[in-house]
């Protein structure tokens, strides 16, 4: 019987898939670049 589960147990222990993770390190990477690239700007104009 601890072998039932419920409807929305199986969604919330789902583990997280390669693809979501691989979109995550492209937007951190963008972020980070335009970050840093906003920063150096700043530096070289002042």
């Amino acid at each position: 019987m601890s072998d039932l589960k419920l409807p929305g147990e199986e969604k919330k222990k789902k583990e997280t898939s390669l693809g979501r993770v691989a979109i995550w390190v492209v937007v951190g990477c963008v972020g980070a670049y335009t970050l840093i690239s906003g920063i150096m700007g700043i530096i070289a104009k002042g």
